[in-house]
């Protein structure tokens, strides 16, 4: 392959037009939660995450964990903890059984917030799509999202008898 290789230009054009989609779809997520909720992407998709936690088995993640599902480094996930915990958002508190791990959960306050910026995270998705699927060359990957998003929630087909 060389660099004029048409494969990779398709490819390169593929990623430019991924990449272009996930910012300004975020653009548009940030600006609108900032304004109606003073929250950040990053904060959202935290409190969100966070809040999904469970008391069972395995129901509390660890601070890599944490920093995976928000696609943050560990370093970046800390302080955004710190900060969301500083508004009295999250607590934070030793485990039980491992006195080196530190869990976080959603306060109250945080659980209220999370749920007034939810349908506005929602709407503001919905407002980002809307606007890029008029694109033709992100169209399609709109499309791919929709039906990804379509397929999760379609009920299971009933079991052939």
């Amino acid at each position: 392959m060389t660099a004029t290789d048409p494969a990779l230009t398709a490819l390169a054009n593929g990623w430019a037009a991924l990449y272009l989609l996930a910012g300004r779809i975020e653009a548009h997520i940030e600006r609108t939660l900032q304004a109606e909720h003073d929250l950040s992407v990053r904060e959202y998709s935290l409190l969100d995450v966070l809040s999904r936690q469970h008391s069972g088995e395995g129901g509390h993640l660890q601070m890599k964990q944490v920093a995976d599902a928000v696609v943050l480094s560990q370093s970046a996930t800390t302080r955004l903890v710190t900060r969301l915990e500083d508004r009295g958002l999250l607590s934070r508190y030793l485990c039980a059984t491992d006195r080196r791990g530190i869990y976080t959960d959603v306060t109250g306050p945080g659980l209220e917030l999370l749920e007034a910026a939810r349908p506005t995270n929602e709407a503001a998705l919905r407002e980002a799509l809307d606007e890029a699927a008029k694109n033709p060359e992100l169209a399609p990957l709109v499309a791919t999202v929709e039906e990804m998003n379509l397929s999760r929630r379609l009920p299971e087909p009933a079991p052939a008898h």
